[in-house]
């Protein structure tokens, strides 16, 4: 995999791609909120070679740092169209965890036809029919909460509410030490009002391509588990529950993701 940059006028982006994997499909895989590429080493392992890679770290996260934070989701959406047109990438599969998948979504509502295909892992729809006002309250005023925790304490929260494998915890770890305590606060806090923003916004976010939803069976992140059987009630798309995994579940139980993914980019 080889690391690049795309620049803005806020930071610059990193991202690592194997330009000389077949194609002519292309796995974009999408990290979630405070976790970079490191996040999908299990899937990178596992495709590398068989299908091109793309993996980014979101702006403000990991090496895509310092980053304005001042930019909102359709705004990721488009660095992100950017990046793929800078690459060449004409077919591909949006694979985006939690934050990622909202990441995804945006994309799919502003680049309508683009996408092959969709996975959401652990994510939920940005519909604003599924989030109740409360729920919207809250996301806004997720920093405070950030900043007053304890930073050891906050830090092993972080890893046992993300992940139920010692290896899924142990890299959300790793990938937390890399910010200071403010630094994490502000990029969570951040990140969850570009949320509630996103989803107040009220637009359709239509799913115009093949789509699997994916959810670990013992996700306690939030709402994800409701939000994801809502979610296939309402749309009838695919919901596969991830056996014994958390909210990171490709970091869970890998090999049944991965065999999943498999199936699904083999359909398209």
């Amino acid at each position: 995999m080889q690391e690049k940059i795309h620049h803005t006028t806020q930071g610059s982006i990193h991202y690592w791609t194997d330009a000389c994997a077949p194609g002519p499909m292309t796995l974009v895989l999408l990290p979630g909120l405070t976790a970079d590429h490191r996040l999908f080493d299990r899937q990178i392992e596992a495709f590398r070679g068989r299908w091109r890679l793309l993996a980014w770290d979101p702006p403000g996260h990991g090496a895509s740092r310092p980053f304005a934070l001042t930019f909102g989701l359709a705004d990721k959406a488009r660095w992100l169209h950017a990046i793929l047109e800078q690459e060449g990438v004409s077919r591909f599969c949006l694979v985006g965890q939690s934050m990622g998948g909202y990441v995804a979504q945006s994309f799919l509502q502003q680049f309508p036809g683009q996408a092959a295909g969709f996975i959401s892992i652990d994510s939920a729809p940005l519909g604003r029919r599924y989030t109740t006002a409360a729920e919207l309250w809250m996301l806004r005023r997720c920093e405070p909460v950030y900043r007053l925790y304890p930073w050891q304490a906050l830090r092993q929260a972080g890893a046992s509410g993300c992940a139920r494998s010692i290896y899924g915890q142990a890299l959300m770890r790793h990938m937390m030490d890399g910010y200071t305590h403010s630094e994490y606060a502000a990029l969570a806090g951040h990140g969850f009002r570009m949320l509630a923003d996103a989803i107040a916004s009220d637009l359709p976010y239509p799913i115009d391509c093949p789509a699997l939803l994916l959810c670990g069976s013992r996700d306690q992140a939030a709402s994800t588990r409701r939000y994801n059987r809502a979610w296939a009630k309402t749309t009838g798309l695919p919901l596969v529950w991830v056996p014994h995994a958390g909210h990171n579940s490709n970091t869970d139980n890998p090999a049944f993701v991965n065999q999943q993914i498999d199936a699904f980019v083999r359909r398209l």
